[in-house]
């Protein structure tokens, strides 16, 4: 009886060492690669990158617009520096991940001027428009509802999202622009 246990236990271990060591042989079924745990998405994830980009492309917009003009406060200034820099890279990573995905950008599908954040065309002119102290003042302004706009929807894709790296994107925005929200506030009352 204890040779037949014995002999059981060898070949159960034989088994369990041959079957890791397939496994860890990299054999392509059966070991996922790092690409296909990273391209892992549902459609909360695309709807994000897909609503994110305009959104994103419309600060790069305000920001540029700002920054193209004289007279306006320094602190204004470094902040729209600030959000350009930021969000041009996110727009480039959200457009790969819809190329990975083989998803159409898509660039406007759901936007709702105004409960979202997007500036309406009238919007836009009245940045264009402004200068000095009104700018500054009417770039914080609109800068706040956008930004309110984005971690809205960042805090569905935290919420619903599958993917890894769109999910800390999100996170990411949440924290940037409610920190954001907060300085342009404080720079308001300044103005």
């Amino acid at each position: 009886m204890l040779t037949t246990r014995t002999t059981l236990f060898a070949a159960l271990s034989m088994a369990a060492a041959l079957t890791l060591t397939s496994c860890a042989g990299g054999s392509p079924a059966a070991t996922p690669s790092a690409a296909s745990e990273t391209s892992t998405f549902n459609t909360a994830d695309v709807i994000f990158a897909q609503m994110m980009i305009p959104h994103h492309e419309q600060a790069v917009e305000m920001s540029d617009d700002l920054l193209a003009k004289d007279g306006i406060d320094q602190d204004v200034v470094d902040l729209a520096a600030d959000i350009k820099t930021a969000q041009q890279p996110e727009i480039d990573r959200m457009q790969g991940w819809l190329t990975e995905w083989d998803a159409e950008e898509d660039s406007m599908a759901g936007m709702d001027h105004g409960s979202d954040g997007m500036m309406s065309a009238e919007d836009m002119t009245m940045l264009q428009d402004a200068s000095g102290t009104d700018a500054s003042r009417l770039f914080l302004q609109q800068m706040t509802l956008h930004h309110e706009g984005a971690v809205a929807m960042a805090q569905l894709e935290i919420d619903d999202g599958e993917n890894a790296d769109a999910v800390k994107m999100a996170t990411g925005i949440v924290t940037t622009q409610t920190a954001e929200i907060a300085v342009m506030a404080d720079l308001l009352e300044t103005l």
